[in-house]
């Protein structure tokens, strides 16, 4: 079978490495994707967003599979435009891709249908925002409804500061038109974790749990980023929890989905914040998280093709997958000034090769020639495996010694809670 896999960063170039080893595939496309997936099939030149190209290149390749990374191709409707042309595609409709596209949105299903998550008002008028953020004692935190790269949530002590992230969005429009509507809650005290799940319709195959590390800097400082490391699997969720989350947040997710005429067939990721009264939804992403990813697809041993197939074909009941039992922890490699501007085109050395229990994954990176240099913010994610979380660790952070690139930032504090 060929597969394309549409996006260019670090999830992506996993999902191509596990992909990579699946008896079935033939062929492998990237649109566009980064200097690792290029050693691993061919990169298509083109924007990650332009449906019409990634429908040619699955007539011209005789594409069987598309697996889509990235959120916005999907809330534009690739997997709806792939689908009426009659390709087979994982990814859920721009319909259900509103879960993460549309905080407001996501919100009122929640509310609906008494799915566990912090309370919340919804604004689209600065004025009416300020005047609710004024009668407020407690930190709050402000989202920008729609697309922001993960950017888009302020975590607020004090309601003057939770004020100016609202003019920011609503006035200022830091995050364009992602911030034309905004969701102001209550902020949850507790741990943070990651599930993810394949889901078909009422059908869901979950993942391991992993943990994500949002803030720039060491002790959870610093502003939001899409991500700076990430673990798997996580403590957190033992399988008391599992079981609570499966009762009280997947099963109604996944009923509320069908009953508002939603065919969700894709990842479904469950951000959480595991509070003293509960697991509660922070958020749902409708793909693959980036770098959860990575530390998760390390541990597979299955067929990764034959589980994404069993999802499309509508068979994840007979899903079977093994998992790795060691641990695994990924860090990022940003560029200086990350999550903001930030230089490109600066060359990378000191990579180590790929090995059983390391992989660097890449994310903004490219070839000039032979040279190999950044080209984003987050450029690479050094992933190890290790039989404890501890020795993961030793591994990742003795390879990030080795690699070079200036202004190269990372955090050192990764999994060091767990």
């Amino acid at each position: 079978m060929n597969v394309l896999v549409i996006g260019s960063g670090g999830r992506e170039h996993a999902i191509c490495h596990a992909l990579a080893r699946s008896r079935e595939l033939e062929r492998l496309f990237i649109l566009p994707g980064n200097a690792g997936t290029a050693r691993l099939g061919t990169n298509v030149p083109g924007d990650a967003g332009d449906i019409r190209l990634a429908l040619e290149v699955a007539r011209r390749e005789s594409i069987g599979l598309t697996v889509v990374g990235p959120e916005d191709p999907l809330a534009a409707g690739i997997a709806d435009a792939f689908r009426e042309a009659g390709f087979r595609i994982f990814g859920p409709t721009a319909a259900g891709a509103r879960l993460e596209a549309d905080k407001a949105f996501a919100k009122q299903l929640m509310r609906q249908y008494a799915i566990p998550t912090a309370e919340a008002r919804i604004f689209t008028d600065f004025r009416l925002a300020r005047q609710y953020i004024a009668t407020r004692d407690e930190p709050v935190v402000v989202k920008a409804a729609g697309l922001a790269k993960g950017k888009g949530v302020i975590v607020c002590e004090d309601p003057a500061d939770a004020i100016l992230a609202a003019e920011d969005m609503l006035v200022k429009h830091k995050f364009g038109s992602a911030g034309d509507t905004i969701v102001v809650e209550e902020r949850l005290l507790g741990r943070e974790a990651s599930l993810l799940a394949v889901v078909n319709g009422h059908t869901a195959f979950l993942l391991e749990p992993a943990q994500d590390h949002k803030r720039l800097r060491d002790g959870d400082q610093g502003p939001n980023t899409g991500g700076m490391g990430a673990f798997c699997p996580t403590p957190l969720i033992d399988a008391d929890t599992l079981r609570q989350i499966q009762s009280q947040i997947l099963v109604p997710t996944l009923d509320a989905l069908v009953r508002e005429g939603i065919a969700y067939c894709g990842v479904l990721y469950f951000g959480l914040m595991l509070t003293a009264a509960g697991p509660r939804v922070l958020e749902f992403n409708c793909r693959f998280g980036d770098p959860e990813t990575q530390a998760i697809l390390i541990r597979l041993r299955s067929d990764l093709l034959e589980l994404l197939n069993a999802a499309v074909d509508g068979r994840l009941e007979s899903a079977e997958v093994q998992w790795d039992a060691r641990h695994a922890l990924c860090v990022v490699l940003a560029s200086a000034g990350y999550p903001d501007k930030y230089p490109t085109g600066l060359p990378i050395t000191g990579l180590p090769p790929d090995a059983d229990d390391l992989v660097v994954y890449h994310a903004g990176t490219r070839w000039e020639g032979e040279r190999l240099v950044t080209s984003g913010g987050r450029v690479l994610g050094v992933t190890a495996l290790g039989a404890t979380l501890g020795e993961a660790r030793s591994r990742a952070y003795g390879a990030v010694q080795q690699i070079r690139f200036d202004g190269m930032q990372y955090r050192t504090d990764l999994g060091m809670e767990a």
